[in-house]
């Protein structure tokens, strides 16, 4: 299962503070990380309330991530670029990319388009595994920009790649 692949890579990351708005995509991880010991998961109603707690849990010594839907990066853009890229605050962003082949929500398709481009625009790396064997090398390249460049990394995982998890609503 791929959400079971996903969590042991934020364990291997050293993540202790995770973020969340709802995704169906990733309910099964989101169940995981409540369950969790070690990790303090926060569901947050909006991806830019989840980039300012998740910046606060990071300058109060925790290692955070955010996971949300790429539609929720427009939300999130003005956060990242004036809080953490310009303060040098990491924060590892887990993404579930929508709009791909298959979508079968025609409003997620546009944004599934601009994600790498938007966050390309403000600096962002990102790392979209095509299959469940590139998702440790994704999140292991992701820890070394978090780490020695001191910005915001994303973690793409695709609609397509996701397909066969239990329980899956969308």
């Amino acid at each position: 299962m791929i959400s079971n692949i996903i969590f042991t890579e934020l364990i291997r990351f050293g993540v202790d503070f995770v973020v969340s708005v709802p995704s169906s995509l990733f309910k099964n991880l989101l169940d995981m990380l409540d369950k969790a010991k070690g990790i303090l998961h926060v569901p947050v109603t909006r991806e830019e309330e989840g980039v300012g707690i998740a910046a606060g849990a990071y300058l109060g010594g925790k290692t955070p991530a955010l996971i949300m839907q790429n539609s929720g990066l427009g939300n999130s853009i003005n956060a990242l670029a004036s809080l953490n890229m310009v303060f040098k605050i990491p924060l590892l962003i887990l993404i579930a990319q929508r709009g791909g082949k298959g979508e079968t929500i025609p409003a997620q398709i546009p944004m599934g388009k601009a994600t790498p481009a938007l966050l390309d625009a403000i600096g962002i790396p990102h790392y979209t595994p095509k299959n469940a064997e590139q998702i440790p090398e994704a999140f292991e390249r992701a820890k070394s920009s978090f780490h020695s460049n001191k910005v915001p990394v994303a973690v793409l995982i695709e609609m397509e790649l996701m397909k066969n998890e239990e329980n899956r609503s969308y």
